[in-house]
């Protein structure tokens, strides 16, 4: 149940496209000078380290965040794309790319005072790296040891009545994709107008393949319930059927903006960290 390490994986194609999403709607939140919450179920260490460690050892950086980095400075390249390498920047010195930022670092980094960032991890060893890491900005951020899912359902809604929850399980088990759809469905009923984001793994297992359709399905039933998905594959699936390829990011309330800007950055990502022909994007959307 435990084996499953970010690390490993920090930077790669996925995490693009998943902070690049989560970056554009924390920027629509902070257009308002309201207070919200941002509800992370599945934290990870917060930050990694891609200089040493399991970064090193899989390598999935140099072909995501590593292709991007020398990249911006560019002012002609997608202005999402361009958002989430300033970020990234904020947490490194100079033309080094050493460090990562997980979701919680970009949450934490992004959020004004008066805004509050609830962090839940489950993994004994991640939770240390979390507690560790924002032992010194504790100020806004609360983390608890616990299952995010469960967590989620005892925070919603929010006092201010606005936030972003991030839903962002591993997918080691069959299990997280049922709990993915139990606890939307829950929390859209508790918080309908909050914005929640879904990431998901593009792999070769039933699971994933079927998941997409089972989430259009859930929100087309929610009364007043907008949506967003986008994809990003990177190559073809391996034929042994093992390997990520591509993932998808699922969004409930998306903001106004987001469509065009995923418009002109997702055709961009599949030329510039695209490895093969496979390489493609998707992206839809319905308004209630």
């Amino acid at each position: 149940m435990f084996s499953y390490r970010h690390g490993f994986h920090a930077g790669n194609h996925a995490d693009v496209l998943k902070h690049m999403v989560l970056v554009q709607v924390l920027e629509h939140l902070l257009h308002k000078d309201k207070p919200f919450w941002v509800i992370d179920t599945h934290a990870g260490g917060g930050v990694y380290d891609l200089t040493s460690g399991y970064a090193t050892k899989s390598g999935e950086f140099e072909s995501g965040i590593a292709t991007l980095w020398p990249m911006r400075k560019d002012k002609s390249i997608p202005e999402a794309v361009r958002s989430l390498l300033k970020q990234v920047q904020a947490l490194n010195e100079g033309d080094e790319l050493k460090w990562y930022p997980g979701s919680p670092q970009i949450e934490a980094q992004m959020l004004r005072e008066g805004d509050h960032l609830r962090l839940y991890e489950l993994h004994p060893t991640e939770i240390k790296l979390l507690e560790s890491h924002f032992d010194s900005v504790r100020r806004g951020v609360s983390i608890q040891h616990a299952d995010g899912f469960a967590g989620l359902r005892g925070s919603l809604p929010p006092p201010p009545r606005r936030g972003l929850i991030h839903i962002d399980p591993p997918y080691e088990i069959k299990e997280d994709y049922r709990r993915v759809l139990q606890t939307l469905q829950d929390a859209v009923s508790r918080f309908s107008t909050g914005t929640y984001a879904i990431w998901y793994p593009e792999v070769a297992r039933r699971e994933s393949l079927q998941f997409p359709a089972q989430l259009k399905r859930l929100a087309g039933d929610m009364p007043k319930v907008d949506w967003l998905h986008a994809t990003l594959r990177v190559k073809g699936a391996e034929r042994d059927g093992v390997g990520l390829y591509g993932s998808g990011m699922f969004i409930i309330n998306p903001p106004w903006t987001l469509y065009d800007r995923l418009a002109k950055a997702l055709p961009w990502l599949v030329e510039t960290i695209g490895q093969d022909d496979h390489a493609a994007y998707t992206l839809e959307a319905q308004q209630s």
